[in-house]
C-alpha cells in the first residue's frame, strides 16, 4: 500500500434534507442516495508524488440507503494535474491504498456495482466554511452552490455543525443547503438540499488526528 496525505477542503451536496440523516446511521430523506463532492488538496501526497494545488470529484447515485449498495460513481479528476498525479489522485479517491473502511473513499466505492471511467476536466472552486457560502463549476459536468440555511420566520442565517470525532470524512462540518445539476454518465439535479462545508484532512488510515 503506498502512503498517501491530503490536507484540504471539501463541499458536498446531496439530496436528503437538512442536516443528512445518513449522518446519523439512519435512513436517507428519500429513500436513495444521489450526492456529489469536490475536494480542494491544499497539500499532499501519494508516495514520492505531490498533489499540492489540484481538485477532484465524486458524483454517486445509489437506488437505496448507501449501505445496501448497487451504486454507480463517477470521478473527475483536475485537467491542470500531470498524468503521474491523475493516476494517483484516482487510487486515493478510489481507496485504493486505504485500510479498509477508514475513509469515505474506501468506503462509498465500496457500496458501488458501476465505476464509470474518470472524466479529465477544468475546475472552479471557491469556498467559504465560516461563511457557508460556494460555488464549483466542474467544466462539462457540474455545477454546485452552496448557501447558509435560513431562518423561515426572520430570513436571518442559521449556523449549525456536525461534528464527527471518530468518523471516516471530516472532524467538523459547517452545514448549510446547496444546489447542483450533474452531466456526463450519473445525471441529476439538487435543488435546495443538504450541503456541506468542511476542512479535510485524510491519509490512508483514516482522518488524521491532531497533533500527527
Amino acid at each position: 500500500m503506498t502512503e498517501w496525505e491530503i490536507k484540504g477542503r471539501e463541499f458536498g451536496n446531496c439530496n436528503c434534507a437538512y442536516g443528512c440523516p445518513c449522518q446519523f446511521n439512519a435512513l436517507p430523506t428519500h429513500g436513495h442516495c444521489h450526492a456529489l463532492a469536490v475536494y480542494d488538496i491544499e497539500r499532499g501526497f501519494h508516495g514520492s508524488t505531490r498533489l499540492d494545488g489540484l481538485k477532484a470529484a465524486a458524483i454517486f447515485r445509489w437506488p437505496g440507503p448507501i449501505h445496501e449498495g448497487k451504486g454507480e460513481c463517477v470521478h473527475v479528476l483536475d485537467r491542470g494535474a500531470t498524468p503521474e498525479q491523475r493516476a494517483a489522485l484516482l487510487r486515493i479517491v478510489r481507496g485504493e491504498d486505504t485500510e479498509p473502511g477508514a475513509t469515505m473513499f474506501h468506503i462509498f466505492v465500496s457500496t458501488c456495482d458501476t465505476l464509470h471511467e474518470p472524466i479529465i476536466a477544468d475546475f472552479t472552486f471557491d469556498m467559504d466554511i465560516g461563511a457557508r457560502t460556494a460555488h464549483a463549476r466542474i467544466d462539462s459536468v457540474a455545477e454546485m452552490r452552496g448557501s447558509p440555511i435560513l431562518n423561515p420566520i426572520t430570513g436571518a442565517e442559521h449556523r449549525v455543525r456536525i461534528v464527527q470525532p471518530n468518523g471516516f470524512e471530516f472532524f467538523e462540518a459547517e452545514i448549510g443547503r446547496g444546489s447542483s445539476k450533474t452531466m456526463g454518465p450519473i445525471r441529476f439535479e439538487l435543488d435546495d438540499t443538504y450541503g456541506q462545508f468542511a476542512e479535510i484532512h485524510l491519509c490512508q488510515s483514516g482522518m488524521v488526528r491532531q497533533g500527527r
